[in-house]
């Protein structure tokens, strides 16, 4: 694929998440797909096959820690850089934790395409956060986030 076409892609995918479009942003994953998640948390480590990144990773992980009606991923997005063969992207979302605590996270991807379809991402993300919000894991000392916005 050109650059373009994956930048459109992906464009197209994080449109889809934004909508909440699950079952659509699920047919963008190929079958082989593989998603390497950053740190130690539940969420993290090597998933492989679509079943393990949609039912584990996914539904069970992520959206099952989160208070459904709060469910808003994609609500603001940048790309960072592409090529032939990857695309580089920062993406904001999250919503309420069954946990009580507010789960507002950056993620730092990288996707790689095959087929016209995401074959491999590697995902950085804010791991004690995810580890409070997602796995009512609270830190020892927890730190306020920043008022500070990034801007990308």
């Amino acid at each position: 694929m050109t650059r373009q076409e994956n930048i459109d892609l992906l464009e197209h995918y994080f449109t889809l998440m934004q909508q909440g479009e699950w079952a659509a942003v699920e047919d963008m994953y190929h079958d082989d797909i593989v998603i390497h998640m950053l740190g130690t948390t539940p969420a993290s480590g090597r998933m492989d096959g679509k079943a393990m990144v949609t039912d584990d990773l996914i539904a069970e992980k992520v959206h099952g820690a989160l208070v459904p009606e709060t469910i808003k991923f994609a609500r603001n997005w940048k790309i960072m850089c592409a090529d032939d063969e990857r695309v580089v992207a920062i993406m904001e979302g999250g919503g309420e934790a069954k946990s009580g605590v507010t789960y507002d996270q950056t993620y730092c991807e990288i996707f790689r395409f095959k087929d016209g379809k995401v074959i491999e991402m590697h995902a950085f993300f804010d791991t004690a956060l995810a580890e409070s919000a997602l796995f009512d894991n609270a830190l020892a000392r927890p730190r306020n986030p920043s008022d500070a916005k990034m801007d990308y």
